[in-house]
């Protein structure tokens, strides 16, 4: 049976289109539920309709995915995980998981986690990219690294300058002042100026 869709069905036909379909398939699905109808008028021309506004629907949504797609791509997201051996993770990594850690690198409340297109569960530590479908024709790529429970970054080295600065002020502080040097006069200097006072002539 030749119908034109009224709404767009998943692996089947968008909006708008005109298919040949089995009669079984569109006598009891298609046709009951309204998502499409005879290939005739006036269903010809109500389909016609519903797919210009399913288009600039469509476009308006691209455009704002494009640049979410933007802030997106290339940057990576890292999950903590419970390691076993081999790095072999206790459970694993899901799209709940993933679509967690997105959502708050947006800032926003909630990400669809549909949208991630993991093929299967993360079960290794490491990174990995995938791919978020943000809508059906904008897509965007980000790192996820899994890392075990409890790692932490490598402390920063501190620089040489950093360590001759640090030197240099140690140095300093364990000079003594004017007024300290004259205070703590050496011995030997004490007895040349008895010396000096004691000579005849003076």
């Amino acid at each position: 049976m030749k119908v034109v869709f009224l709404e767009s069905v998943e692996g089947t036909a968008q909006v708008g289109e005109v298919k040949d379909v089995k009669n079984g398939f569109a006598r009891n699905y298609l046709l009951p539920r309204g998502l499409a109808a005879p290939a005739i008028e006036p269903y010809l021309s109500r389909a016609q309709g519903r797919a210009a506004r399913e288009a600039k629907r469509q476009g308006e949504l691209d455009h704002s995915a494009s640049a979410l797609a933007e802030r997106l791509e290339g940057t990576r997201i890292r999950i903590e995980a419970r390691v076993g051996e081999q790095g072999k993770l206790y459970g694993s990594v899901t799209t709940v998981h993933i679509a967690e850690e997105v959502a708050k690198l947006l800032g926003d409340e909630a990400f669809d986690h549909r949208k991630v297109l993991l093929p299967e569960a993360i079960k290794e530590v490491g990174v990995q990219p995938v791919r978020l479908r943000l809508t059906r024709n904008v897509e965007a790529s980000i790192e996820v690294e899994i890392y075990a429970e409890g790692e932490e970054e490598a402390p920063i080295a501190e620089t040489p300058e950093a360590e001759s600065a640090e030197e240099a002020e140690a140095e300093l502080a364990q000079e003594p002042s004017e007024d300290e040097a004259e205070e703590e006069a050496s011995p030997q200097d004490e007895e040349l100026a008895e010396a000096e006072e004691s000579e005849p002539g003076t």
